[in-house]
């Protein structure tokens, strides 16, 4: 009895670490449909508690990520890009983890556009 406890018990405490954020540590990549064409994102997020900073990478170029928090399944934070005229733009994204593999995500651009899409880990 108390061997399937404590099985039990093991089984719970990983599938709430997987879904608790500790787990997203690494690369992810993604491809976001935009109002001006597909573009093609690298994240690397870095995490410490509940606390989350990396970079988020297009075209090459790296933005900082700022503002990050995970709170149990959900993920959020701000990149910063420079977007022509428009000088600085913010873009808030927040999500949710899915599984230990992807996460559903929808980021805010400014007052520009809203957009959804899911990133999945980099293998």
């Amino acid at each position: 009895m108390k061997t399937n406890f404590a099985a039990a018990a093991c089984l719970a405490l990983m599938a709430f670490a997987t879904m608790s954020g500790a787990d997203i540590a690494g690369k992810w990549t993604t491809t976001i449909d935009t109002m001006i064409g597909a573009l093609k994102y690298t994240y690397e997020f870095k995490v410490d508690g509940t606390k989350l900073t990396g970079t988020a990478t297009l075209d090459g170029e790296a933005a900082e990520i700022t503002e990050g928090k995970l709170d149990g399944d959900a993920i959020s934070f701000v990149e910063t890009r420079t977007l022509g005229d428009l000088g600085p733009t913010r873009i808030l994204y927040t999500g949710k983890i899915v599984s230990a593999d992807q996460i559903d995500f929808k980021r805010q651009v400014g007052d520009l556009a809203t957009e959804e899409f899911v990133a999945k880990r980099a293998k």
